[in-house]
């Protein structure tokens, strides 16, 4: 039920983000055909730190987390960039709405913010913790405060463009919470010394 509510929720404030009324972006986007609405994630969790993990079991409950929330967006498209945690974490959503996956390069980011523009639709992108929040500022949308690297997997950042080239955005949680579970792990240390 609570997965249901949040998932209307999200659906439900990108349909008023659109229809709102907003300052330009400091560049004007491209005019699309339609509206564009872009829910943007970093990967789940990893299961360590080197260059191309899988991801943790807790990474993998998070997808499908993501992917139920995102189930009522009628997303068009999912992108992510080239490593196994991205494309596992995005592949439960494209699986869903039997879509591939495409990838992106991260470190051409006004060249995704471009074709995002120019696309209109809904997509989802999944990238990292220092890529999403940079393309949700190239798309006008606010990043928030900087992703703390070490363990902050739950941002759902939502930016829409209206057709007039105004944009508006949000951010959101989605799955477990990352503050309860960086407490619940303190405990859990505190407990066992």
């Amino acid at each position: 039920m609570k997965k249901t509510h949040l998932a209307l929720s999200i659906v439900l404030i990108a349909a008023f983000l659109i229809g709102c009324p907003s300052k330009p972006v400091e560049e004007p986007p491209a005019v699309t055909q339609k509206p564009l609405v872009v829910f943007l994630v970093r990967h789940a969790e990893k299961v360590d730190a080197s260059k191309d993990p899988d991801l943790s079991e807790d990474g993998k409950k998070r997808t499908e987390a993501l992917a139920e929330v995102l189930r009522s967006a009628n997303i068009e498209h999912v992108h992510s960039t080239d490593y196994k945690r991205t494309r596992d974490t995005a592949e439960p959503v494209a699986k869903a709405a039997s879509l591939e996956v495409e990838k992106y390069d991260p470190s051409d980011l006004e060249a995704m913010a471009k074709k995002l523009k120019e696309a209109g639709g809904r997509h989802l992108v999944v990238g990292h913790s220092n890529t999403t929040p940079e393309l949700t500022k190239l798309l006008g949308g606010d990043s928030g405060p900087e992703i703390n690297e070490k363990g902050e997997y739950d941002r759902l950042y939502i930016v829409t463009i209206g057709k007039d080239g105004s944009a508006n955005s949000v951010m959101m949680r989605f799955g477990e919470a990352y503050e309860e579970k960086e407490e619940e792990e303190k405990k859990a240390a505190a407990a066992g010394a």
